[in-house]
């Protein structure tokens, strides 16, 4: 097998910290500060917050990494690990849409007007519609290869565009929740504030190296067809920079 690309034990790792670190800051911060979570009472809007690091963030950054933690695998199955993954995180945020939706309902407050819910609607639906058309094109594959090969480097762009725009919406939400609650208070650096700006730091950081390992051509499988990059017909997948 092609020997390990330099440091991908360390940055999976490390991102893999990261993420369990700004999932650990969401908890503290709506757990100490927004008072907790609940569906059925008025904490059920800050299901949301929680919904959207969980799918958005964490496990579509994880999902864009499966091609590199099991490059040696065979092919079909991390396909499968990653659309399940993919599929799990629009599942979560799904939920976490419904949650500020009945939220907003329940306390006369409008949808839809600010640019964290535009750019967060968006993300969701354009990352929907790329699940789909993944699974259509590589998972349940009835395209032609040549079709195949024309769409993986769209297929590609989007999906790290689409993650980077998920944390953009994250950043863009925390800043809003902020505004809301502690207004007045913001700018004297209370603790609340620090540590939602912590969080926002560790989003960006937590998708500049999924960003980085997952776009580094030496981060790819290896080449020939032990490792599945042949179609039926004996021809080679045109796996390009990172493989889906």
């Amino acid at each position: 097998p092609p020997a390990s690309p330099t440091g991908l034990s360390a940055y999976v790792a490390v991102s893999q910290l990261l993420g369990l670190t700004l999932l650990a800051t969401t908890g503290a911060w709506l757990g100490h500060y927004r008072g907790g979570v609940a569906w059925h009472s008025p904490l059920q809007f800050n299901v949301h917050p929680l919904c959207m690091v969980l799918g958005m963030v964490f496990l579509q950054g994880d999902a864009l990494l499966v091609y590199r933690v099991f490059r040696h695998e065979a092919k079909r199955s991390t396909k499968a690990l990653h659309a399940l993954l993919h599929g799990l995180a629009l599942l979560i945020a799904l939920i976490g849409i419904v949650a500020v939706f009945e939220s907003h309902r329940t306390k006369s407050i409008p949808n839809m007007y600010s640019l964290h819910s535009w750019c967060g609607m968006a993300a969701f639906v354009l990352y929907l519609l790329q699940w789909l058309l993944g699974c259509g094109f590589f998972l349940l594959p009835r395209a032609s290869f040549s079709l195949r090969s024309r769409y993986k480097p769209q297929h590609v762009f989007f999906g790290i565009a689409l993650f980077a725009l998920s944390i953009a919406a994250c950043l863009l939400g925390i800043t809003e929740m902020l505004l809301f609650n502690i207004k007045d208070s913001y700018s004297h650096f209370v603790p609340e504030g620090v540590l939602a700006n912590t969080l926002g730091v560790l989003l960006v950081a937590f998708g500049l190296v999924v960003a980085y390992r997952g776009e580094a051509p030496a981060a790819g499988r290896g080449d020939g067809p032990v490792h599945g990059l042949q179609d039926a017909d004996g021809r080679r997948e045109p796996w390009g920079w990172r493989p889906v």
